[in-house]
Parts: structure tokens; C-alpha cells; sequence
């Protein structure tokens, strides 16, 4: 979008926040960067350009704008849109694979060269791998600067900079300030702390509509693993170095997010892993007004609109939910996920609630005895061929995954029609366009509303809501008075 300049300009001079992350507004005049909504008086169109991302700014020679702070926006929706290469490296990117593994590391995940990465990466953001890491690493050194007491220099190798110098460099370039001083501004707005645990806020664009996103990971949750407490969501988490605790509250203009972590390295990833989960990078306008524009659709989008896609922060372990969840109820997956955590998870402490586990890898699932499993024989074969092929590494998901390449890989696995792929494919791989039109109650809505409910014809039905039919999926469960869809008393 940052190529169409009236477009741009136009989105800068109405303050609009829906554009927020899609572009950055450079000044000529006085080199800040500003996210679209910056508060301040737009400048003259002349000392105005634009760029596609923060790290292209701050390559430029830009600095971020102490007002908007255009650091904390929501990420582009693009790339949750598309499965293309330049959207699978930006997913792994945002999840720290860059500062984990290199370049050399992204490179080799996506099964291209590293010339191939940067070549596209810099034909469309403006910045390669290294410059969208560099962003990354300073955003994250300013949550740890602001919330925490950490020393700086702990913070420094936290946020992944491998040697203070450069760290204290790249905080005062990118946000003219130097770490000490970002923690004073800091503490003259105090927030109320939770000793051991960060405290941030995770920006989406609005409307969001917590009701099915929280009630639909509430009333799924696995005991042990997730719960709901206190109006808030809670789960652990595996992450590179270590676990974590994720506890997520809904505002009306932002998620509270507190994390407890066993390693501060593990923060780039808990952040990712928790905005992936609630799906905040969407863009709700864009697809309710597409959405929208069925008249059997529109009194539900304009009754509740901002449904997002319930995700999950670990596609190997939702696959192996969505097996236990086959053609039995909720509670009964619930069950069956439980039993296999409290068996085969990692024990956790928590001191503010009633987790007790980490869910079980698949390396640690590959070593179960089928006979264990309160299970037809055919799901246990289902079960056991799944967690060996994520085990042995002959089937990947993740958020890497290409769609198609992983819809194929999981047919040809016993035991998987097209419900458990979709599924997989919706919540697990986060493609924005998977949809269930095998599931009884998307039929039994689709039913109640007019449209076809046998699957082959509301597919057919369903290809002018592409490319947002996880979404219409969301609407259409709606329509049902199934816990999923009510926010937790």
C-alpha cells in the first residue's frame, strides 16, 4: 500500500487507525517515523514518504515518533493473509527465528537460499531479514526497558543484541533516547506490578468481538494446560529457551497481556505466539465488509462484528487436539487431552492459578503405549501415525507451513478427512480461508440462514466469501448457543 501515495496521504490527514501497521509515514523534515494515527498535526504532503515497514524506516535513517509510537502497532495483515514466501519468512521472523538461527536458519526453513530471502524481502518491506530482526529486537528491548527492573545490561542480551554497545546504539538511534533515559519516561507513568512477570498491552484493530475468540478457548481449554481466570485466559507455554505462563485480558482498545517467563530471551516468541493466538493482526474491516456483502451474512456481521479466528500457540499440539476431537463432544476432547497431559506433560508451577503442565511434545507423545488410550483402535492408529510423523520431523506445521503442501501431507495420514485438515488448517496454520463444510454445525447454520447445507453445495456457495471463509465460519457458529461463542462469566 506504502506505493500509493494519495491512498497514503489521505489515511494520514483523516488520523485513521485501520491503516495503522500497513504503511509508516516518514517526515523529511524532521526524520521521525509516525504510524498513520499519529495524534499530531499531519505535515505538508511534500515532506511526507512512506515506507513499508518500521525496519525500512529505521534503515533510512528515521526515528520513531515519541508520540504515536509506531513501534507498537499492530502488524501488517498481509502477512496472516498470504502463504507466500515473503509472508511465511515475516511470520517466522516475528517469531525470532532470525535472532535463534540466523539468517542462514530462515533461509533453510523455507527452503530457499539466502539471497532468495533478502532479494524478496527487501523488493517489498524495504529492509532484509537482518534491518526486520534489528526492529524487532529494539521493540522488545523497550518492553523489558519499560516493565521491568532488569539491569540493562541483562535487558541488552534478553532482547537478543549480542553485545551492549550495540544494544545502547540501536535503542538511542531508533528511538533518540538512550536506554536509561527511556526507563525514566518510563517510571513517571508508573503501572501497577506483578513481581516475576511483564505487563504489556497487545494493540489490535478495532472492532474485535472477544465473545467466541475467549469463549471458544475457554470452553476448549485442556485442564492443566489453559484455563479462564478471573476474566482472563491463561495457558503455558513451550518456548525455545524455556516455559512461560501467558494470562490475556480483553479491553476495549486492547489485550492485557502478562507473561511469566523462565528465560526473558523467550519474550519476542511469547509475544508472537500470544497475538497469533487471538488473531490481533487481522483486519476486521476489511473482511466483514466482504463478508458483509451477502444479505444472508450481513445481520450477523453487523449484529457482532470483529469476530476474529480462535488460533493456538503450537500447531503440533493442536493437531493432535483436533484427533482427540473427532466426531466426539467437547468435554470429551477436553478429557481425552487431559488424560495425555497429565501422563506425558511437562509439570509447571504457577502461583497465581491452577496450571500444572506444559502439553506434551510430540517426541514425548511417540513414546506412549496405544493401549493407554481410551480410544477406538482406528483413532489410535490416527494418533500414534500423526505424533510419529511430527516426531520423526516428516510431517512440519507450523507457522512457517505452506497451506496446500500441509493440507496434503495430513490426507495422506489414516484417519484424516477433510474436517480434521481444515480444522488444522483454520486454527493450527492460521490460513484465513480454511473452511469446515463438513461440520454439523456449520451445516445445521448454514441450514437455519437459507444456504445449502450439504458440503459440496455450500462450498460452493462459500467461494464468494473467499478469502476470508475461516471468518465466516466464526459467524456461522454464531448462530449456535454453544458455550464457544459466549465470553466466560
Amino acid at each position: 500500500m506504502h506505493t500509493d501515495t494519495e491512498r497514503c496521504v489521505r489515511a494520514v490527514q483523516s488520523k485513521d487507525a485501520r491503516f495503522d501497521g500497513w504503511f509508516f509515514t516518514a517526515v523529511l523534515t524532521t526524520r521521525i517515523y509516525c504510524r498513520p494515527s499519529c495524534p499530531v498535526v499531519p505535515p505538508k504532503v511534500e515532506n511526507m514518504t512512506f515506507y513499508p515497514s518500521a525496519a525500512a524506516c529505521q534503515q533510512a535513517g528515521f526515528r520513531a515518533c515519541k508520540r504515536c509510537r509506531p513501534d507498537t502497532t499492530p502488524g501488517s495483515p498481509e502477512w496472516n493473509a498470504r502463504a507466500d514466501v515473503v509472508a511465511r519468512a515475516m511470520r517466522l521472523i516475528r517469531d525470532g527465528v532470525v535472532d535463534r538461527e540466523g539468517v542462514p536458519g530462515l533461509a533453510g526453513r523455507l527452503g530457499y537460499s539466502t539471497r532468495q530471502i533478502e532479494r524478496q524481502l527487501l523488493a517489498e518491506l524495504g529492509a532484509g531479514p537482518l534491518a526486520l530482526a534489528r526492529a524487532q529486537r529494539a521493540q522488545t528491548a523497550r518492553i523489558l526497558i519499560e516493565t521491568t527492573e532488569l539491569p540493562l545490561a541483562a535487558v541488552a542480551f534478553a532482547a537478543g543484541f549480542s553485545s551492549i554497545r550495540t544494544f545502547n546504539d540501536t535503542v538511542r538511534e531508533v528511538f533518540a533516547l538512550a536506554p536509561g533515559e527511556l526507563r525514566t519516561r518510563a517510571a513517571r507513568g508508573a503501572r501497577p506490578h506483578t513481581p516475576g512477570a511483564i505487563a504489556l498491552r497487545l494493540p489490535f484493530r478495532a472492532p474485535l468481538n472477544p465473545d467466541n475468540l475467549f469463549g471458544h478457548l475457554a470452553a476448549t481449554g485442556v485442564p492443566g494446560v489453559e484455563e479462564w481466570r478471573d476474566g482472563a485466559y491463561r495457558r503455558t507455554l513451550t518456548l525455545p529457551y524455556g516455559h512461560g505462563i501467558a494470562e490475556l485480558t480483553p479491553h476495549p482498545d486492547h489485550i492485557g497481556c502478562l507473561l511469566s517467563l523462565t528465560d526473558l530471551r523467550d519474550l519476542t516468541h511469547a509475544i508472537s505466539r500470544c497475538r497469533w493466538l487471538l488473531d490481533l493482526d487481522a483486519d476486521p474491516v476489511a473482511v466483514d465488509g466482504e463478508l458483509g456483502n451477502d444479505p444472508l451474512l450481513a445481520p450477523m456481521v453487523d449484529k457482532a462484528p470483529g469476530r476474529r479466528v480462535p488460533r493456538t500457540v503450537d500447531a503440533a499440539e493442536f493437531a493432535v487436539r483436533a484427533v482427540l476431537g473427532q466426531q466426539v463432544s467437547t468435554a470429551a476432547a477436553r478429557t481425552h487431552a487431559a488424560r495425555l497431559v497429565t501422563a506425558h506433560g511437562v509439570p509447571v508451577e504457577d502461583t497465581r492459578g491452577g496450571l500444572t503442565h506444559l502439553f506434551p511434545s510430540p517426541r514425548a507423545l511417540a513414546a506412549l503405549d496405544p493401549e493407554s488410550l481410551a480410544l477406538p483402535r482406528s483413532r489410535r492408529t490416527t494418533l500414534t501415525t500423526l505424533v510419529g510423523a511430527l516426531a520423526a520431523g516428516s510431517l512440519t506445521l507450523g507457522v512457517d507451513s505452506d497451506w496446500d503442501e500441509a493440507r496434503a501431507r495430513l490426507l495422506e495420514l489414516p484417519g484424516f478427512g477433510p474436517w480434521t485438515v481444515e480444522v488444522i488448517a483454520m486454527r493450527g496454520l492460521g490460513d484465513p480461508d480454511a473452511f469446515l463444510a463438513t461440520d454439523l454445525g456449520i451445516r445445521r447454520a448454514a441450514g437455519e440462514l437459507g444456504l445449502p447445507s450439504t458440503p459440496a453445495a455450500l462450498t460452493a456457495r462459500a467461494a464468494a466469501w473467499r478469502p476470508w471463509r475461516a471468518y465466516a465460519v466464526q459467524y456461522l457458529w454464531a448462530t449456535d448457543s454453544h458455550p464457544i461463542n459466549n465470553l466466560p462469566v
